[in-house]
């Protein structure tokens, strides 16, 4: 499948993939939907709701893909002292080549930053790495239906390809292995608003609700697992 380098809304980088019209991250803008959807509404959502909740906060991606959500929550980890434990699931890794073309460290303006985004990307899959202090990264290299843990994470990022592209992600039986995977008060976010995608989380055990999405998109979803 064809790839390409593109610029997005706010100046970041992201991947497109012509024969799909599909890319990465929202075109309007990589980073800003990435701080929007994951760290304000995910991140910090938690940290600012679970005030119970004990370091290390534990968090799973589902579509490790370019690692901006995963560099990005490196960076917040630093900054709140928060140690973070940093699951990423990916089947079909970028290549570094591609990765060495992004430009989020500089977009960050952390290019001081920039050798700790490219050691997420050269560490080895399956084996944990810490990556800067508060932050370790554990990549696994396998499909989302593969995912078998139990009352195991406080937060899932859901960032996989649309449900336009690729449905069969966006299911009850993906969801199922969500709730599964999440602790109790565990929360998942994610860019998607569709009806389908709602009621396949509600549908599992969630409590789903709406939130105002990032630039370009009216709305996203939170769901609690009660």
């Amino acid at each position: 499948m064809d790839r390409k380098i593109v610029i997005t809304g706010d100046g970041s980088s992201t991947i497109h993939l012509p024969d799909w019209n599909e890319q990465y991250h929202s075109k309007h803008g990589a980073i800003q939907e990435a701080y929007h959807v994951f760290i304000k509404h995910g991140l910090h959502h938690l940290k600012e709701t679970h005030s119970d909740l004990k370091p290390p906060i534990s968090i799973l991606e589902i579509g490790f893909g370019t690692g901006l959500n995963a560099f990005i929550t490196l960076l917040e980890a630093d900054k709140l002292a928060l140690t973070i434990n940093y699951v990423g699931v990916e089947g079909y890794p970028v290549r570094m080549n591609e990765i060495n073309q992004l430009n989020f460290p500089s977009q960050l303006q952390v290019k001081d930053k920039e050798g700790l985004f490219k050691l997420m990307h050269e560490s080895e899959w399956e084996i944990p790495k810490q990556i800067s202090t508060y932050f370790k990264l554990a990549k696994q290299n396998k499909f989302f239906t593969e995912i078998q843990d139990s009352n195991t994470y406080n937060l899932i990022y859901f960032d996989a390809f649309g449900a336009r592209v690729q449905p069969e992600l966006w299911t009850e039986t993906i969801f199922q292995k969500m709730y599964e995977a999440l602790k109790v008060d565990g929360v998942l976010v994610t860019y998607a608003a569709k009806g389908s995608v709602r009621r396949a989380m509600q549908a599992v055990g969630f409590k789903v609700e709406k939130l105002p999405g990032p630039p370009g998109k009216r709305e996203m979803l939170r769901a609690l697992k009660l």
